[in-house]
């Protein structure tokens, strides 16, 4: 089955995005970016990333830049998960190499077929 690691500070938010996927994928979970980059980097395996965009410690973009710019991780895809719209962190999170953006709160249904596209 295909791994995916959900990256978001709220407890609330990894449980209903990793109920959405549970069918699809075997689910992996961080509550900051910095344990965000530890996953990824101890599971090379992962079909994709679910990434918050605001977190203490290590933001969603940092993180995002982080992944891209390492051998191991950079051909995960990466999809945005957030409530944030704003162009400028869009445009940003796009050059780092994001496959997309959720804006926050999404239907489960939608997010499972946005993440089974995008997964490799």
């Amino acid at each position: 089955m295909k791994k995916v690691l959900i990256v978001d500070d709220s407890d609330t938010i990894r449980r209903q995005v990793a109920a959405a996927l549970r069918s699809n994928f075997a689910v992996l979970e961080a509550a900051n970016g910095v344990d965000g980059l530890a996953c990824a980097g101890a599971n090379v395996d992962l079909s994709l990333i679910l990434l918050d965009l605001n977190m203490p410690l290590l933001n969603g973009v940092d993180m995002l830049e982080q992944l891209k710019s390492d051998l191991r991780t950079r051909e995960i895809p990466v999809l945005m998960l957030t409530t944030e719209a704003e162009p400028s962190l869009i445009d940003r999170a796009k050059r780092a190499g994001a496959s997309g953006w959720i804006v926050k709160p999404v239907k489960p249904d939608m997010l499972a077929s946005a993440a089974v596209r995008v997964a490799r």
